[in-house]
Parts: structure tokens; sequence; C-alpha cells
């Protein structure tokens, strides 16, 4: 599998299928493609503030592809045209590549909407593709992480680290060592001041003290798993 980072927690997996995760790219000052330069098969969506909905709409009107997110979310988007399929926390969307939605602490909204539109439960994503993927979405540290690993025990974790709206680095190294993943890359941190995050410390804390190896990419970069 490929993993390509776009910023932000937008991410690009090419297998069997092209996935793109919280495709925030117009306004998305790391991000280093546009929305018209991104070609999935599928979009996945966590939840539905701006910085991971995204440019979902955009994308899909203009390719075709299907999105997979929570079902508040997926009824939203059907009601704009979109080819939305809708799941929940625990279950499994299988199109040839399996994306099964998990627990995430956040709080969820469909902002394109409106402000106060409900949008369900915010989720992470296990995204099985050859190769096991676990997109953490925005979410708090929460000691269930361990479930995760009972259940899917994902090769590559992808965590937010900016702190205030998410975990911090502090709180992802205790994800790290519930999660036990290989590899794991830092997300959701720096593209904004509020999100400033010590990305070195991070990763000599996870290395130092895990046997996960951090994995540091810049907007643009793609790693083969």
């Amino acid at each position: 599998m490929r993993i390509t980072w776009h910023g932000h927690s937008a991410f690009e997996l090419q297998e069997s299928l092209i996935t793109l995760i919280d495709p925030f790219l117009e306004g998305n000052p790391m991000a280093d493609v546009t929305a018209d330069e991104v070609d999935p098969d599928v979009i996945v969506v966590t939840h539905g503030h701006a910085d991971h909905m995204g440019d979902t709409l955009t994308i899909a009107k203009r390719t075709g592809c299907k999105v997979v997110a929570i079902n508040e979310i997926a009824k939203y988007l059907q009601s704009r045209g979109i080819d939305a399929r809708g799941g929940n926390i625990g279950g499994t969307i299988d199109l040839g590549v399996k994306y099964t939605f998990v627990q995430a602490i956040h709080s969820n909204g469909i902002d394109e909407a409106g402000f106060g539109w409900d949008a369900g439960s915010p989720a992470g994503v296990v995204v099985s593709d050859n190769v096991t993927v676990y997109h953490a979405g925005d979410t708090a540290l929460y000691n269930d992480m361990s479930l995760v690993r009972e259940l899917y025990r994902p090769k590559v974790a992808m965590l937010p680290i900016g702190g205030r709206f998410t975990m911090d680095i502090n709180q992802a190294l205790i994800a790290v060592r519930l999660i036990q993943p290989q590899l794991v890359i830092p997300m959701h941190y720096n593209t904004f001041d509020v999100i400033r995050a010590e990305v070195g410390k991070f990763q000599r804390m996870v290395e130092d003290q895990t046997d996960t190896e951090v994995v540091l990419m810049e907007p643009g970069d793609s790693i083969d798993v």
C-alpha cells in the first residue's frame, strides 16, 4: 500500500482501490494538492467538521466516487446527489476494501450545512486493503483504543497530536501503547497556530518507550507499506 499525506488529516491510500480520507484541501495551508487534482475511488469522512469533510462534495460530484461516512453524514451527502454509503460505530462497509467505523471522542456537526446541524457520532476508521490502517479521526485518548488493537491489529495508525481539539503528544504516546502499531503517522498538527505540536519530541518519546516507529511526513510525501 502507498500512503500519501496531503496535510492536516487528509490521507490517500493506494492499493486495490484509491481511498481518500478527510479531504480538506481547499483552504488548507498545508495541502500539496487541490480538489481538482485527486481522483479517488472512495472518500471516507470521519466527521462533518469543515477541516475533515472538506472538499468531499466537490470531489465526489466531479469524479462520481463513492463516499463512506457515518449514517447522518451519508444521508446529508445523498441529499446533495452523492453516492454515499452510511454506517455506524462497529459496522463495516465492504466495497472490495473494508471500511470499519470505530469510536472517536469528539464533537460532530456538518459545518457546510450551517451551525447546529447534527452529524451523528464522530468516528475513526479502520481500512483493510491488504494492509490494515487505522485513521483515528479527531479524538481524545480513550482506553478502549486497546480494542482497535485486539480486533483489527492495524499495521499503521494515523493519530492526531495537536492538542486543544484532540489528543496532544503525551496522550498520543499512550494511544500508541494501547494500539501497538508497527508504524504511527502523526496528523492534525501545525496546520494552524492553535494546534502547534513538537512532532520531533513525539517521535523521540514513542521510539524511546515503545517498539513503534514514527514516520514524519511532509505534505505530498508517500511511503510504501
